[in-house]
């Protein structure tokens, strides 16, 4: 079977209607381009999400993966393996952090991260047992799972799912003020993104993360970093925290931890925050198996050379100050940094998806957001001419709307 139409009419039939894909079918990938079915080429403007930040079938990655295919894939943490310990290494010397704990998609180590941060709350804080609370950001997005939607302030994410686990604040994000306010002898953490992926790549205002680092050091509170999206070079930096030359207690890691290749995501923070856990506290079948932290060691010598954190820079301005040439011409805003931009497009041209239906058609992949905010993430190997190519045919998606 290969008929594009006949694949969508499959899926929509035998699969649960949770994502609603654009109408295109993707066969394989390359670099910053996919192509689809029919042998129609696309830029892949979104890259997973974040999680190709490398492109798509990076050698370099794939190799790191043949080679450990061959040997092992899995055996558990019931027994060490040969790459756990080099995995754990490496990255805990990238976040200059002495701990990790390895787990697979990204909602997972945002659990693991709230499951830490009570443990920390109640055996070193001294919080009376359930009752400790975790600080959140309106508009978040750390996941799906019954806790985290639990704080979700999406209509979309949340209705329908209760009852809902207590146990966290909300405040407005971007306001440091209220982070404090909410703040009492309960508390154990405050959880936030660097910059809000979901919500439309929303960066806050300068002096924040500063502001909450030296909060939760004034309140002896953890400041746990959603990094799961802004980390690992997409914003021009190692994390997104580092713009502000701020470190959190605690790192969350995913997707790009991966290369595209596998789900591995991470928390990961010094021994006295992760030192609270105990054997049969927490745990993960796949977490840390063999593949993943052969992937993931690649993936963190790469980014150790600073050359993707560099390439985002240098193309996050060019991509920046072209978009910001569109506004007034069927573009409202532009947020971001790096190679990571939220674009709001005039809502009389019509929403987000149909923006990205139309860009579809120009060969360019995106994703709409909350009405007509369109957001863009490249792979960090995309070429500069392929970079202006992409913005070129998002202003003839404008100018198709306009007309």
């Amino acid at each position: 079977m290969s008929d594009a139409t006949e694949l969508i009419e499959l899926s929509e039939r035998r699969s649960a209607h949770n994502y609603h894909p654009l109408p295109v079918v993707i066969r394989e990938g390359s670099g910053a381009w996919v192509t689809d079915v029919a042998g129609r080429r696309y830029l892949d403007c979104l890259a997973g999400y974040s999680a190709l930040n490398f492109g798509h079938g990076n050698e370099r990655i794939l190799r790191a993966a043949r080679e450990q295919l061959s040997r092992v894939t899995l055996t558990s943490r019931a027994f060490h393996h040969d790459r756990f310990a080099e995995f754990c290494a490496r990255l805990g010397d990238l976040a200059g952090k002495e701990m990790v704990l390895p787990m697979n998609t990204g909602a997972e180590a945002v659990e693991t991260a709230i499951k830490v941060a009570r443990r920390w709350g109640y055996d070193v804080k001294g919080v009376p047992e359930g009752q400790a609370t975790i600080v959140v950001a309106e508009g978040n997005f750390h996941g799906r799972t019954t806790t985290i939607v639990s704080f979700s302030t999406d209509p979309d994410a949340r209705g329908g799912f209760g009852p809902y686990t207590p146990g966290f604040r909300v405040v407005p994000y971007g306001s440091a003020e209220a982070i404090a306010e909410a703040i009492d002898d309960t508390t154990v953490a405050v959880l936030i993104e660097p910059i809000q992926g979901e919500a439309g790549v929303i960066v806050p205002p300068d002096g924040y993360l500063r502001a909450v680092r030296e909060i939760c050091t004034e309140r002896r509170v953890l400041f746990a970093a959603d990094e799961i999206q802004s980390g690992l070079a997409r914003t021009g930096a190692t994390f997104a925290c580092d713009h502000e030359g701020v470190v959190p207690d605690m790192y969350i890691l995913g997707k790009a931890l991966g290369g595209g290749v596998v789900p591995v995501s991470a928390v990961v923070a010094d021994a006295d925050v992760l030192g609270v856990l105990g054997p049969g506290q927490h745990g993960s079948t796949f977490g840390g198996n063999p593949l993943a932290c052969a992937v993931g060691i690649e993936v963190v010598v790469m980014l150790a050379t600073g050359e993707y954190q560099a390439a985002a820079r240098r193309l996050g301005k060019i991509l920046h100050d072209r978009l910001r040439a569109l506004i007034g011409r069927g573009v409202v805003a532009v947020r971001g940094r790096g190679l990571w931009a939220g674009v709001d497009i005039d809502p009389a041209l019509g929403t987000g998806r149909r923006f990205c239906e139309v860009l579809l058609e120009h060969g360019v992949l995106a994703k709409d957001t909350h009405g007509s905010t369109v957001r863009l993430a490249p792979p960090l190997v995309i070429s500069e001419d392929d970079l202006l190519l992409a913005v070129d045919r998002f202003a003839a998606a404008l100018r198709d709307l306009r007309s």
